[in-house]
């Protein structure tokens, strides 16, 4: 018998006595407001409340863009005044490069980072925020990743400096190379010039340099010498605010991360008082090259074994069989003094302060998934393409870890490539997105972003670089209070109850630390665009996953009718096997305490599967011999012996069918519908599941869940309206391009209302004669037939509000109680969906009939927002027989104005600044298709009688 959900979560529960740290670090979440917040409703009828106005820790968040930073206490208060209004729960503080030169003609300044100035801006922010009930974090540095002016050489990011020197024939002597600031020399070896294979064998190391130089007997063959030298990458923070630029930290040391704690964490935090920020923030890890830290060879032989020095070689040349075997140990090693020296002081710093530490834990230095046990708020990050949910992503690396390390807010990055350029962005781009971070575990928005804007800055405002810009510049703000509380909704329902994917797959980390390699140096000039030293370094975890996991394996889960999490080896050391199902996927190299682990889970009955190989080869260099006889021994045990519930796939294709035979799917669509995705909680009272369409094209399905019980309902989260579902069994699904809802089922509790089947039909045409009125223009003009008024030469740049108008009369049936009138926009046209590896895809392609969203009142009186399929409102309450007055008032974009302005250079910025962003596909801008496009309908729907 498969392990069950009850045992499963009993395992969950009890972990933490296996970990006592991460035991330590839960306090801190429960005594805070995200255990309140996140804490499952039992009650049916109080869950239906909950839902329908969800509690404001539920709301999603921006992260604000402080550009210079330039932030004025009347910009501030406005500016929070426009997000809670909308429906934005809290915000990020981020500091950033300046857009704007100090000008005393306006009295406009820039105030330096950290200047008495500086936190007086964010003191009153504080307080702006608490008056007004938002959450406040802030980002523990500016620009990112951390560091700036108060890092030392000495303390910063480090690197292996690998320099190659040709040796002709007979020469006895070399210069040794120029050793900077920060830097050291730890070895040289000399080598055959030749790379043919096992060269590395005859590699000599040299005795240190004597007056600069080395010395070594004269040979016939022409040589190398390669020195290898303890160094830094000489990276900067990027984009940062004034007074904030230097040198990126590095990661592995405990003084640099502490010092830059005490320089900007301590300054920081001085502005909040005794209110401090909910949360600190960490961004993604980016500190590209870092692959060395001074104190390397000393902790590498305390943790490894043996001494790293005599094979240097190994990490850049294939000096035989060993070769990935110590890579795998310096990869671990850094991981380690990441974790131990980075992240847990951070934690502890956090802890002292009494705020949480929110997470992005994945890039460079090579943290792990098991590396975010030090995280209060792990934090994922989108990737810019709509196919994110169905490979790998730091999504659902980050919601993975909420789920095993039981933190029950799981937030990410959101928007963050949505549809570039910045205001190129819409409300149905973001719903589109949104849905897809829902589906892989996320209950907690941090939009990307809202940028800080003075007035100075004209329209539509500041943006930054490489970001949508979601603020209150966009014409189609109307519509952000109705997303919002959409997005709300869902977060709320997503943070009940227990998560329960059924499947883990086993991340490789053991076989990703052996691909590790360093680079020779590359010396680029001064004005390179890098800035510093990456060298060819390959030591990223989370970036090198596409290519060991491959592009199949999650879609072949999803598709299967599962839903998944990641977990790796350390955390099944720590914590245990929570899951149906656990997968390896092509995993070869493996610690035989881990495996152990997964043999044992599996004659309890736990399902696991193994495609493409069985582990093989222990993961380090030393005891590698017997353990990796250990390794064969225990795969042939699983796969091989009498555990029925092992299974060895040679085809890495057949898993998604298997999956299907060795326990039931919790989710199976009729017919097969790929692009609709799901997420499943258990609750005390029952089980939700959140179900997405994800494509632009209508889909009807018949959907069959696990979790089925006596009755069903669906949660609608635009409106808060719940319906009945009449077979639980066997549920009709249909879905709008880009729809949504979420699907409870529960034992007990009345069933809510089942809707009945209705006809419809068109009884006006309201497409014809129309006023518009543009925004800022007094006269009112005829629209005999709607068109995009992009079209038009007088308003091609137009970007803001038009109000249309129309008076028309209507015979209404007040003979029949339960006859509808809806306002029909029509239903929109699919784009063409490119490739996925097209860059930046990541937007909704369905053109709608609404560009972008429209403020609709009817007899004076507001009857809703259309923004996304079915661009239709109920307006039966306002409606009545004879003349009735129509308004409807149309945001579009801001793009048609951009580009009808011409582009600011930043060439003077630049010069006295230094070159710190470059606006990102600003180019060739035209104007987008704006206004009702039509047709607009009055229909009238009626409820079908059931047959007699």
């Amino acid at each position: 018998m498969p392990l069950t959900h009850s045992l499963s979560r009993k395992r969950r529960d009890c972990r933490f006595a296996a970990w006592p740290a991460i035991a330590a670090l839960g306090l801190l979440a429960v005594t805070g407001l995200a255990a309140q917040q996140s804490r499952g409703v039992t009650d049916l009828t109080q869950l239906h409340e909950r839902f329908l106005n969800p509690p404001d820790g539920t709301r999603i968040m921006m992260r604000w863009w402080w550009f210079g930073p330039a932030a004025t206490k009347r910009e501030i208060t406005r500016e929070l005044e426009e997000m809670k209004a909308a429906g934005i729960g809290g915000v990020e503080i981020a500091n950033l490069y300046p857009l704007a030169l100090d000008d005393p003609a306006t009295g406009f300044h820039n105030t330096p980072f950290l200047s008495p100035e500086h936190l007086e801006a964010l003191r009153f922010a504080n307080q702006e925020a608490h008056r007004l009930g938002m959450r406040i974090d802030i980002t523990l540095c500016s620009g990112w990743p951390f560091g700036g002016p108060h890092i030392p050489v000495t303390e910063a990011a480090g690197k292996l400096r690998v320099e190659q020197i040709d040796v002709p024939v007979g020469v006895m002597d070399a210069q040794a190379p120029f050793v900077d600031s920060g830097e050291s020399l730890l070895a040289a070896f000399l080598v055959p010039a030749s790379d043919a294979e096992n060269t590395m064998s005859h590699a000599e190391q040299l005795a240190a340099p004597r007056s600069g130089r080395f010395a070594f007997a004269a040979s016939t063959q022409s040589r190398r010498l390669i020195c290898f030298l303890s160094s830094r990458t000489g990276m900067m923070v990027k984009r940062p605010s004034v007074d904030a630029a230097g040198f990126v930290l590095d990661h592995y040391d405990k003084v640099a991360t502490e010092q830059h704690l005490h320089a900007v964490g301590d300054r920081l935090l001085s502005a909040f008082g005794d209110q401090p920020p909910y949360a600190i923030f960490s961004d993604s890890l980016e500190v590209y090259g870092s692959d060395w830290t001074p104190a390397l060879l000393d902790e590498f032989q305390r943790r490894r074994g043996y001494d790293l020095r005599p094979h240097l070689l190994s990490l850049v040349k294939d000096v035989g069989p060993e070769t990935t075997a110590i890579r795998h140990d310096w990869g671990r090693t850094l991981t380690e003094l990441a974790d131990e020296n980075f992240l847990e002081p951070l934690h502890a710093w956090s802890r002292e302060h009494h705020t949480l530490l929110r997470s992005q834990t994945y890039g460079f230095p090579p943290v792990t998934l098991s590396s975010n046990r030090f995280a209060d708020l792990p934090e994922g990050e989108g990737k810019a393409t709509f196919q994110m949910w169905r490979e790998f992503s730091d999504t659902r690396w980050a919601a993975s870890a909420g789920h095993l390390f039981h933190h029950p807010v799981i937030s990410s990055e959101t928007w963050t490539w949505l549809h570039s350029p910045a205001f190129r962005a819409t409300p149905l781009d973001m719903k589109a997105e949104a849905d897809l971070h829902f589906l892989q575990g996320i209950n907690q928005l941090i939009g990307h972003g809202w940028p800080n804007s003075p007035d100075v800055a004209g329209e539509p405002g500041w943006r930054m670089y490489a970001a949508a810009a979601l603020d209150a510049h966009n014409p189609w703000f109307m519509a952000m209070p109705d997303l919002t509380r959409y997005l709300q909704r869902v977060s709320f329902a997503l943070r009940q109850g227990e998560p329960t994917n059924d499947v883990a797959l086993l991340l490789p980390n053991d076989d990703i630390w052996a691909s590790f390699s360093a680079g020779f140096t590359k010396h680029a000039s001064p004005t390179s665009a890098a800035g510093f030293d990456e060298s060819g370094s390959n030591v990223s975890m989370d970036e090198a996953m596409d290519k060991f996991l491959g592009k199949q394996v999650i879609a072949q889960v999803l598709d299967a009718g599962f839903n998944l999490d990641y977990i790796d080896a350390d955390t099944i050391d720590k914590l245990g096997i929570p899951y149906r199902i656990l997968i390896l996927p092509s995993i070869d190299r493996l610690p035989v305490s881990t495996y152990e682990k997964i043999a044992d889970f599996a004659r309890r009955g736990g399902i696991v599967v193994a495609t493409g190989r069985m582990p093989a080869t222990a993961p380090g260099l030393l005891h590698a011999k017997e353990e990796s006889a250990r390794l064969k021994e225990l795969s042939e045990e699983i796969f091989q012996g009498k555990i029925v519930s092992a299974h060895f796939l040679k085809d890495e294709q057949e898993l998604g069918p298997a999956l299907a035979k060795y326990t039931s799917p919790d989710m199976t669509l009729t017919p097969s519908t790929p692009q609709i995705g799901f997420i499943h909680r258990h609750l005390d009272g029952g089980d939700l599941y959140f179900v997405a369409n994800t494509s632009n094209e209508p889909r009807h399905v018949q959907a069959h869940f696990r979790a089925t019980a006596r009755h069903a309902e669906t949660w609608d989260a635009f409106s808060g309206a719940i319906t009945g579902v009449s077979d639980p069994g066997s549920i009709v699904i249909d879905l709008e391009p880009y729809g949504s809802l979420l699907i409870f089922f529960s034992e007990t509790g009345d069933t809510a209302p089942t809707p009945q089947k209705r006809t419809e039909k068109p009884i006006q045409d309201l497409s014809r004669n129309w006023t518009i009125n543009f925004a800022g223009n007094h006269t009112d003009e005829n629209m005999d037939q709607l068109r995009s008024w992009s079209d038009a030469p007088k308003t091609r740049f137009f970007s803001g509000l038009a109000t249309y108008q129309k008076s028309f009369d209507v015979s209404l049936n007040n003979s029949i109680t339960d006859t509808q009138y809806l306002l029909d926009f029509g239903a929109g046209t699919p784009n063409t969906v490119p490739s996925p590896d097209t860059p930046h895809n990541m937007y909704a392609y369905l053109a709608g009939p609404i560009r972008e969203a429209a403020q609709v009142y009817v007899n004076g009186k507001s009857a809703g927002v259309v923004w996304h399929p079915p661009y239709r409102l109920d307006v039966t309450p306002y409606l009545k027989s004879g003349r009735n007055d129509l308004r409807i008032v149309v945001g579009n974009t801001a793009i048609n104005s951009l580009a009808g302005q011409s582009q600011p250079d930043y060439r003077l910025l630049w010069d006295r600044y230094g070159k710190l962003f470059v606006p990102q596909d600003m180019e060739n801008l035209s104007p987008l298709p704006s206004g009702l496009l039509g047709p607009v309908r009055l229909i009238e729907s009626r409820s079908v009688s059931p047959a007699r």
